[in-house]
């Protein structure tokens, strides 16, 4: 069987346009709302990374990138903390002790990703359910 000019070949899976990384450096209004989506995370939660990333994300790949890492930690988070207070209600108050070092981890995972975005670089938080891709 000949194979004709016309015919497409199918892209293998691993080639998928939203697993690739951002193409060229970042620029300097880039990696601003990068660092802002994971900053205001720090004192929004959600909000903050939900709206930079909903503005963004059509503009910059990088945005986009580090808007859903921001955003789908900041959800992380936020489930955390619910499954800490039933758990506290269960053990009469004693699990809200978990509250204080969780909550140090995670401004210390921001801090850390705010920082890297200000380089140009993705971060990617280590306790992180990626539920938006």
């Amino acid at each position: 069987m000949e194979d004709q000019p016309n015919e497409q070949k199918p892209s293998s899976p691993d080639t998928a346009v939203s697993d690739m990384p951002p193409v060229g450096p970042p620029t300097k209004d880039e990696i601003n709302m990068g660092m802002l989506a994971h900053l205001l995370g720090i004192f929004t939660g959600f909000l903050g990374p939900l709206i930079i990333w909903l503005v963004k994300k059509e503009d910059s790949k990088f945005v986009d990138a580090a808007g859903k890492e921001a955003l789908n930690f900041q959800i992380s988070m936020l489930f955390i903390y619910i499954g800490l207070g039933v758990f506290s209600c269960i053990t009469l108050g004693f699990g809200a002790i978990l509250f204080i070092p969780i909550w140090i981890a995670s401004l210390v995972f921001m801090i850390i990703a705010t920082v890297n975005t200000t380089k140009g670089e993705l971060y990617k938080y280590p306790i992180c359910i990626r539920l938006i891709k």
